[in-house]
């Protein structure tokens, strides 16, 4: 019987998802140094391919990789914001209109199941239970969607853009924006509403997501603290 290729990956190639991974979920923030021999104990090898890996994610814009100073995890800039937000708006505008086409009951149970527990998370002001949950929502999205090549794109610009969409600290205001914006994307899912679940995704993008961002440049440029949660004033609901 013919045998199928043997298909060898290098172990830093290995490494490249689970680093990246946790930068998506915050447990290396921008700014912070990537701490190496950590991260070798963690993974049980030595510096060198955490090295390569740490290369890979450089290349992808996740990194900089200072000399002699080893690597920081990026920093989002306004001219990421102006430059890559239009497009996640608009591959967020056509995930939902897709999704809501192509969803069945059980997709939408599914993200509604999400979303009632993002809510209660962010009425226990668990911050990250509640990112974690929200990036799960728009995955969810993109899943149903059901277009690899749209889904792909997705997570190439979401990598590149990770320090404020499920990782930043955000204000009362801004948090409290967000989940209002949730309300009305979950309630057009289930009246299989196209056009304005697309809207309010694009909307949800270039508005409180990118007043986050720029919000957190602004922080880091001054060096202010961290907003607490609890924090500023909760806007009122906003239709598409």
């Amino acid at each position: 019987m013919p045998s199928s290729p043997i298909i060898r990956h290098s172990l830093h190639e290995s490494l490249v998802a689970p680093l990246r991974e946790m930068i998506l979920q915050g447990e290396l923030r921008p700014g912070e140094k990537v701490p190496e021999e950590q991260l070798c104990e963690r993974f049980g090898v030595s510096r060198t391919p955490i090295r390569e890996a740490l290369k890979v994610l450089a290349a992808e814009g996740v990194l900089q990789i200072l000399p002699h100073r080893g690597a920081i995890v990026a920093r989002i800039t306004e001219e990421q914001i102006e430059e890559l937000f239009p497009i996640m708006a608009s591959l967020e505008r056509l995930a939902g209109l897709l999704a809501c086409a192509r969803a069945s009951d059980d997709d939408i149970a599914r993200v509604r199941t999400l979303h009632d527990a993002m809510m209660g998370h962010f009425e226990k002001d668990e911050e990250a239970e509640y990112l974690r949950h929200n990036r799960l929502i728009h995955e969810a999205f993109f899943a149903i969607a059901g277009n690899a090549t749209l889904s792909a794109y997705y997570q190439q610009i979401l990598t590149r853009i990770h320090a404020c969409r499920f990782v930043v600290r955000k204000s009362r205001y801004h948090w409290a924006a967000a989940v209002e914006e949730h309300k009305a994307m979950i309630e057009a899912l289930e009246a299989r509403d196209a056009p304005r679940l697309g809207a309010l995704m694009e909307r949800h993008v270039m508005g409180t997501t990118a007043g986050i961002a720029r919000a957190f440049i602004e922080r880091t440029r001054t060096g202010a603290a961290d907003p607490s949660p609890r924090g500023g004033s909760v806007p009122a609901p906003q239709e598409a």
